[in-house]
């Protein structure tokens, strides 16, 4: 089999790759696969780096089984026939991708969606959530010394890699601040990795509520505690899956006495907000600087009113007029709702998943696939639409 890295071409340019250097030298010793690369001046990985590692640098990657990438690929980028592995966002009918939906069925194309490769029970195989997670919480504690005057730090992007953004961390002095994060996944873990690089001592959430600490303290919860059953029964997760409607948010005990909110949990237009506008205007609600991963927009964190960018991280929100403002403020909460995390780490977060498709992703192409992983995951084959996903043939219809 004949893999090719195509070259990232949105705008602004994605500077992450499905593999690095030495994973695509790895996967050429297997025997199983050639790899070839299509040459770029804005990948995080330079030509000469894939070349010295015996890798082709090629522009033409049509004799290529598989093409693969991290973001969508330009409509007039797209080879008829081939079959595509990349982050489509098309799941949700974006009305911004529909063009490049029907391209793909008029090329006859079959495209795997990384975001729908799921195992048995529904989880995420493969994901850049980790480093989202990362870059996120990073930019919390970042934009709390912007806040307060306190600190200075490289931005996550300036850093050569994380180990750089490691030793940045060094430069932190937090005074006794209070810090949620909400979930446990991926993206709560990348948070947590940088909570313990900086030392900061973990608080039970009835601690955290309760007592008054002389040194920075975090609280980490997950769906069980910040929502509650409306009847008063015990939190059931399968149940709060089936009808979050039932459900109700249990997180205002945390906005009275957070100063710094890191969000990192997985949230549905369907389950309740973690708290509404009216909250954020009352007296008690303490919290300053929020760090918003998981960036729906006026979804479950109402301040989050659009992304921010890696150019312009921060803005501020005023909760009493419910509108933009400066971001640094005192008189507004901070806003850091960054869309593309995992880009201000492109090294990185481009290795970790490089490593997840190799160990999870890879085996499926060579016949062990017993959970048919690959086969859930493929959205079109041959430009004809899946089962799973019979529900956008009007989205990729070309009648209009």
């Amino acid at each position: 089999m004949k893999i090719g890295i195509v070259r990232e071409g949105k705008n602004p340019p994605d500077k992450r790759v499905p593999f690095t250097p030495e994973q695509c030298k790895f996967l050429q010793e297997t025997g199983h696969v050639e790899m070839v690369v299509q040459p770029s001046e804005v990948r995080a990985f330079k030509d000469t780096e894939y070349q010295e590692a015996g890798i082709s640098v090629s522009e033409n990657v049509s004799d290529c089984d598989v093409l693969m990438g991290v973001k969508e690929v330009n409509v007039d980028d797209l080879i008829s026939d081939k079959q595509y592995l990349f982050f489509s966002h098309v799941i949700k009918k974006q009305p911004y991708n529909r063009k490049l939906m029907q391209a793909m069925v008029k090329k006859s194309i079959t495209m795997t969606d990384y975001e729908c490769l799921r195992d048995s029970d529904g989880e995420r195989v493969v994901g850049f959530g980790k480093y989202a997670g990362i870059v996120g919480a990073y930019n919390g504690i970042l934009g709390w010394g912007l806040r307060n005057d306190s600190f200075k730090i490289k931005r996550a992007h300036e850093c050569f890699d994380y180990a750089e953004l490691k030793q940045e961390l060094k430069k932190v002095a937090l005074p006794p601040v209070k810090i949620i994060l909400t979930g446990t996944g991926r993206v709560g873990q990348g948070a947590l990795e940088i909570m313990e690089e900086l030392k900061i001592k973990k608080a039970g959430a009835e601690e955290f509520i309760n007592e008054v600490f002389n040194e920075p303290v975090y609280c980490i919860i997950n769906y069980d505690e910040y929502y509650k059953n409306k009847s008063g029964k015990p939190f059931d997760k399968s149940e709060f899956r089936a009808n979050p409607g039932e459900f109700e948010t249990n997180f205002l005990r945390f906005t009275n006495v957070a100063d710094i909110f890191i969000s990192c949990h997985y949230w549905e237009n369907s389950s309740p907000r973690l708290f509404s506008e009216e909250d954020m205007k009352k007296q008690d609600f303490n919290i300053k600087l929020i760090a918003d991963i998981t960036c729906d927009i006026k979804g479950s964190v109402p301040s989050t009113i659009r992304p921010s960018t890696v150019a312009d991280p921060f803005y501020g929100y005023d909760p009493q007029s419910d509108s933009e403002t400066e971001a640094f403020s005192h008189k507004a909460i901070t806003v850091m709702a960054i869309d593309n995390l995992p880009c201000e780490l492109p090294r990185d977060a481009s290795a970790f998943f490089g490593n997840e498709l190799i160990t999870k992703v890879m085996p499926l192409f060579w016949g062990e696939d017993p959970q048919h992983i690959l086969e859930r995951g493929t959205i079109l084959k041959h430009g004809k639409l899946t089962p799973p996903f019979q529900y956008l043939e009007d989205y990729a219809s070309l009648d209009e």
